[in-house]
């Protein structure tokens, strides 16, 4: 039987991480994943290894697409799995314009390290072609 993290636990994981990625701090990102940990992207492409996953984010942390925020919605843990959810909304100001959509993440934990990270998407291709952009006074839904 795998040694699976506290529900309690999982949950702070699963908040920190995303702190992490609001801090644009790609180091305090990686440093949650397991050295052969996957990453699914929204679109479907697949990353295997810290090295990989950490390639796939360096635009996001550049800043290639604006500057991005996750705000936490719901989180839900399962300690006999090891297996959190947190549904967010993913805000972007790039321009002067405001896009924001809502999706989730399925993330696996073992030992207290990220061995998987699913990232399902509620946009076709989310907020970098959508027209119906959120003005910078709207407030994040």
């Amino acid at each position: 039987m795998e040694n699976h993290t506290a529900a309690a636990e999982l949950g702070r994981l699963v908040l920190e991480f995303t702190e992490a990625f609001n801090r644009d701090d790609l180091d305090a990102v990686m440093s949650y994943f397991a050295e052969d940990a996957f990453y699914d992207e929204f679109h479907g492409a697949r990353a295997h290894g810290k090295a990989a996953i950490r390639k796939v984010f360096e635009p996001q942390f550049a800043r290639a697409f604006g500057v991005i925020h996750f705000v936490a919605e719901d989180v839900f843990a399962d300690e006999g799995t090891g297996q959190a959810t947190v549904r967010w909304l993913c805000v972007i100001d790039k321009d002067d314009k405001r896009r924001a959509w809502r999706g989730l993440d399925v993330l696996r934990f073992r030992g207290g390290k990220l061995i998987e990270k699913e990232t399902y998407a509620k946009a076709p291709v989310p907020g970098f072609h959508q027209p119906e952009a959120l003005s910078k006074e709207s407030p994040a839904v």
